[in-house]
Parts: C-alpha cells; structure tokens; sequence
C-alpha cells in the first residue's frame, strides 16, 4: 500500500472546510458539477474538499472494489489507495470527463492489477473456494431459518457468478448493475465504444443466466 505522509487519510469523515459544504447545496445542484467544483478546490491544496470527495463516493468505491474481487475485508485497503492516488493526481486534473469517470478508471487500473497480482499467487484453488462455498451454506442451513438461507445463498451465488466473469466483463457488470452507471461512462471507463459495452454486457448476461440457472427456475 502507497503511505504518502503528505496525503490526508481517505478514511477521514468529510470535513466542510474551507467553505466547500457538499450537503449545502447538492439537492440543487448536479452531483457533477459539485464534484468538479471539490476536486478543482483539491488541486489547490484545499484538503477539506479532498475530504467531502472522499465522503461523498468511498461507499461507491468500496463496494465496487468488493465485488470485483470477491473479498469485502480487502476492498476497504484497495480503495484507499484509490483515494492516496486521487490526491498524488489532484495537480494533473483537468475536468475533460465526469469526475465519476476519472475516479473509476483509478479505480480501475488499481483492482486489474491487484485481480491480476492474485491471479498469478494462486492462493486459493478454485476447488477450495468451491469447497468453502458449500460448507457455508451447510453452515447456515443448520443457523438460519429457511428463506434467510435461500437468500443468503442466492446472494454468494450471483457473487460467485460475478466472480467467475473476464474482469472486464466482471467491471461492466458491477458498475451497470450496482452503481447504475450508464452505458456511456463504463465506455471511457474501459476504454471501449458504446457498441463494445452493449455487446461486452450481453455476453456476462449470458454467462450469469447460465451459471444461475438453478436458482432462475426454482
């Protein structure tokens, strides 16, 4: 993990400092233009709007970094350094896109190479996960009532699904059906047309139906 002693903690609750008060005005205003307006005070130093950012999208952050790598208990360390590196970034910004767009193509590169830095370590078999999978479930079967279990157990299910998705198709997913981005900005994201995503996300549809079969006809 990148510890910059000069960078604030992305942890920190948002501070309205400096006169950036991201509530004040956010029910008026387009989300955009408030981030822009934080993230261009950021680049002038001004830490308090570097705090309302991190306040105002860490959950999204997280809970994408979650779901692309399937451990929740990791993805709070991977979106800190997503935020570390908006910071290191803030003199290069220049709002040629949605704030949104730029902080999820960080957050990109930095959860392709750590899926990738996994990849290649190796250190659990797909035969362990799939043992692991099973052995919860048994697990809450005999601790739950049945229709807590049924969801829990559709919930691990699409996760795994999700999991098992190349890590485009994986992001695509993830960012059309969680954050509710639009097929436009998932393109600047990856690096595709409108055409590539529209196709990209019908092939992991296809791939989620099939791996989700059981619990579709049930």
């Amino acid at each position: 993990m990148d510890n910059d002693p000069d960078a604030p903690s992305a942890r920190t609750p948002a501070c309205a400092a400096g006169g950036h008060d991201a509530e004040g005005t956010a029910a008026e205003e387009d989300p955009n233009v408030i981030d822009v307006r934080l993230m261009l005070a950021t680049k002038a130093g001004d830490i308090g709007a570097f705090e309302a950012l991190v306040s105002r999208h860490q959950h999204a952050v997280v809970g994408t970094v979650a779901k692309m790598l399937g451990n929740p208990s990791d993805a709070e360390d991977i979106a800190q350094q997503v935020f570390v590196r908006v910071w290191k970034s803030a003199k290069r910004y220049e709002p040629q896109a949605k704030f949104t767009t730029w902080l999820f193509t960080i957050t990109r590169n930095l959860v392709f190479n750590e899926s990738r830095r996994r990849s290649r370590k190796k250190e659990v078999s797909a035969e362990d996960r799939e043992e692991n999978f099973h052995q919860t479930l048994v697990s809450e079967r005999h601790a739950e009532p049945d229709s807590a279990v049924l969801q829990n157990e559709l919930e691990a299910a699409v996760d795994a699904a999700i999991q098992e998705l190349p890590e485009k198709q994986r992001l695509a997913v993830v960012l059309r059906r969680y954050e509710d981005m639009p097929y436009e900005e998932i393109g600047v994201i990856l690096g595709l047309s409108l055409s590539a995503v529209k196709s990209l996300l019908f092939r992991a549809r296809g791939q989620l139906k099939e791996s989700l079969e059981r619990y579709l006809d049930a």
